[in-house]
């Protein structure tokens, strides 16, 4: 950005931790009538992994603001359609590429339409398509309703994990133009729908300009964020930096300089009406939450260095494969690598910002294991020794 308008307000590093924090979900009460699909619509995407160790990423971003709902009813929330009177049951939710594959609500299908032309207009793909692929695949929808790639007859030509079918390829390109939609995940395998029947009329368009999408995307990362820089915000919806600075002056989020920040950023002027504040969070973090998926953001605000490390060697792993990190007064106070064996909750490495962290991450343990149905917490290494015999202490009396 050549010109950038002066800050209406300067922030301390403390203020944008905090409405970072509430932009979230984490910090004052959750609005618990609004559950999952609210969690959902606050954040405005909730990414999609297939490594699963508690929980899959997706159950995991509501149970770390929520607490523990059922993760059945997690899943009822996102993908179960619901009736409105006489009209067609619609559902509440599609995957679409956002930060990644996401979760998105409903009502952000016309902001995507700039990415729908543009997957359109790209000029070549990775896989082949066979003749008359794309096209029966539309019609086998048409004909028999939403069904998987399997079901569409056949997702993979070999045991190979990228040797689609002819048949994946021509369904996966009509998700990614829009005339199919995933309109839920059935034992990790997308289901598929046309989209004209699974998303609302008022809604099935592509009438927006990619201006207008961006703006829009813009204004919504900023409510999600809170408080964020260009990169931030781009990163949200993995937009282009040059994409947001051509719409961020007109996207209603307003200037602010924070801090120890070092870069100019852009608020949620609804954030800055109202101080942040009400009772914190204390959880464990999935490696994909929103709040930390964007690793110089949770360096910048928590000072917390964090590297997912499920693809790493398992000799060059620091914190361990699936390292969650634990949030407790508004900070990040430690990372634990947990695993499941039977009814006991596995620590298989814990790492401790310090003895006053102790406390923090065995209720974090605790409330996790109840939530999975474990009865038992079994802590196999601790980074600093020392602290192993308090955090077995502290473990034992929350266990009773």
């Amino acid at each position: 950005m050549t010109t950038l308008p002066r800050p209406t307000t300067v922030l301390t590093a403390d203020d944008a931790r905090r409405i970072a924090l509430r932009a979230q979900g984490f910090l004052g009460a959750p609005d618990r009538r609004a559950g999952v699909r609210g969690v959902l619509r606050h954040l405005g995407a909730v990414q999609l992994d297939t490594i699963s160790v508690l929980a899959r990423s997706h159950e995991l971003i509501p149970y770390a603001r929520l607490g523990a709902v059922g993760r059945k009813t997690v899943e009822s929330a996102y993908w179960k359609p619901a009736s409105i009177g006489a009209l067609p049951a619609r559902p509440h939710a599609f995957e679409y590429w956002s930060h990644a594959a996401c979760i998105l609500p409903v009502e952000e299908w016309p902001h995507f339409a700039f990415r729908r032309r543009a997957y359109r207009n790209r000029p070549h793909w990775n896989h082949q398509l066979p003749d008359g692929a794309y096209d029966q695949v539309i019609k086998q929808l048409r004909a028999e309703g939403p069904l998987t790639a399997t079901e569409l007859g056949g997702a993979k030509k070999t045991n190979d994990w990228w040797d689609w079918s002819g048949t994946k390829v021509a369904v996966e390109r009509a998700l990614m133009y829009g005339e199919v939609v995933c309109v839920e995940r059935r034992g990790w395998k997308r289901v598929y729908d046309l989209a004209e029947r699974a998303i609302p009329d008022a809604l099935l368009h592509d009438e927006l300009d990619d201006a207008e999408c961006v703006r829009r995307l813009v204004r919504l990362a900023g409510e999600s964020l809170g408080v964020g820089t260009r990169a931030d915000i781009a990163d949200y919806h993995r937009l282009k930096g040059e994409q947001v600075d051509a719409v961020i002056a007109d996207s209603g989020l307003v200037p602010v300089e924070v801090e120890g920040w070092g870069r100019p950023a852009w608020a949620d002027p609804a954030a800055l009406a109202t101080p942040p504040r009400g009772r914190h969070r204390t959880t464990l973090l999935s490696p994909f939450d929103s709040l930390i998926w964007e690793r110089a953001r949770t360096e910048r605000i928590f000072g917390f260095t964090h590297r997912l490390e499920a693809y790493v060697p398992k000799p060059k792993r620091v914190y361990g494969y699936f390292a969650m990190p634990v949030l407790a007064g508004g900070l990040l106070v430690g990372r634990v690598d947990p695993a499941r064996e039977g009814s006991t909750l596995v620590a298989r490495q814990v790492t401790l910002d310090g003895p006053k962290a102790v406390p923090a991450v065995a209720q974090a343990l605790i409330e996790a294991a109840t939530w999975v149905n474990c009865t038992d917490v079994r802590v196999e290494r601790v980074d600093a020794p020392e602290l192993r015999e308090p955090l077995a202490r502290e473990l034992a009396g929350l266990l009773g």
